[in-house]
């Protein structure tokens, strides 16, 4: 499961941004300092609105002739697991504020959200807090510096051992990278294109765990008003992907079902909600994408990394599927739809078996055809 860290500075919004995309008072929410101290844990569904469309048209062309009723198929979505960190400080990878319950944590996650507060309320305290530009450098300060020491520790266990050269080397162009300011992902070949290579980098720099060489995306919490909420594109900010929300609005509208939410957010001329804006920013930096299965049991979206094989897919299921596999049976989502179901789709040709090296595309219907 994608696990997705929230940082930033104290009180920015953190803890109420969390609150809401669960639609739940998981974490602590209050208007003072390092209110939260332990890293609060919740699991969100990725609403992909494809997936009611799919069991709309399995329901009309099979479902409804077996006497089922559309909800006895329930719609299973992906997941993100959202981990709120404690809000850190200048200082941190020193020890100040819970700067080292804040390092520990970070390492553990597969990308970061750095929430960034850019919003005036003078009801709520600015706690270390000055404005978007000051408070991310903090942020992005603190993590380069405690890169830089675990790539000066690596280097130092060497001592005069010079059968190590090639990964001293590798080392050494990290740590020039890190000391100019910049951030260990813009060196990674699996994400970036570099001139690191990848065997190099699996050996030597991925075990390191180092804490910027994650994916990262900013988070804006903006105010209810602000007109970059009703942008449909994301911006760069800071050669990083940027997405614009209200963390308080976001905290409303999880209090109301889902009929409300639409009718409140069209009276705001908002037409994506801040959880779907993330959500989506984090699939796309991390380079994943959805494939479907349709069933009486259930109709459910299964997130795998883009490129992956249909061998590889099927081992999202479970991975015996991997050692049994034979074909799959696949279609795409606009086909499906569009011609009415699996059916109407092979009745057009455009229901097709794949073998094991087919590259699945995001929102293919797939059946597995597994051997004993």
């Amino acid at each position: 499961m994608l696990k997705v860290g929230i940082v930033g500075l104290p009180n920015v919004g953190k803890s109420t941004l969390f609150n809401a995309v669960l639609k739940r008072q998981q974490a602590l929410s209050a208007n003072y300092p390092f209110a939260t101290i332990e890293p609060n844990v919740g699991i969100v569904d990725v609403v992909d609105k494809r997936l009611s469309e799919v069991r709309k048209v399995l329901f009309d062309s099979e479902l409804a002739k077996i006497g089922k009723k559309i909800e006895d198929t329930p719609l299973v979505y992906a997941n993100i697991e959202f981990v709120d960190i404690a809000g850190l400080v200048e200082g941190a990878s020193k020890g100040e504020g819970l700067g080292n319950k804040f390092l520990a944590n970070i390492r553990e996650v597969d990308m970061v959200l750095q929430v960034v507060r850019d919003f005036n309320d003078p009801d709520i305290i600015r706690e270390h807090s000055k404005n978007p530009d000051d408070d991310t450098e903090v942020i992005n300060s603190e993590l380069i510096i405690k890169d830089i020491e675990s790539i000066e520790k690596r280097i130092k266990s060497f001592g005069r051992d010079q059968t190590a050269k090639e990964e001293i080397n590798l080392l050494n162009v990290y740590l020039k990278h890190l000391n100019d300011g910049n951030l260990a992902i813009d060196l990674n070949p699996l994400a970036t294109d570099s001139s690191v290579g990848k065997e190099q980098y699996l050996e030597f720099i991925k075990p390191l765990f180092l804490l910027t060489d994650k994916q990262m995306v900013y988070v804006f919490n903006v105010a209810e008003n602000d007109s970059r909420l009703k942008q449909e594109k994301n911006e760069n900010y800071k050669g990083r992907q940027t997405v614009y929300i209200s963390a308080k609005l976001e905290a409303e509208l999880s209090s109301l079902d889902e009929e409300d939410q639409k009718q409140y957010m069209l009276d705001l001329d908002i037409k994506e909600a801040g959880l779907d804006k993330i959500t989506s920013a984090c699939f796309e930096k991390l380079g994943l994408i959805s494939f479907f299965t349709a069933g009486v049991m259930e109709v459910r979206a299964w997130e795998i990394k883009k490129g992956f094989n249909a061998v590889e897919a099927s081992g999202a299921i479970h991975t015996d599927f991997m050692k049994n596999f034979i074909k799959a049976e696949v279609m795409s989502f606009n086909d499906y739809v569009t011609l009415g179901g699996k059916l109407k789709a092979k009745e057009k040709g455009k229901l097709r078996l794949e073998g094991k090296e087919y590259i699945v595309k995001d929102g293919d219907l797939i059946e597995f055809k597994i051997g004993a």
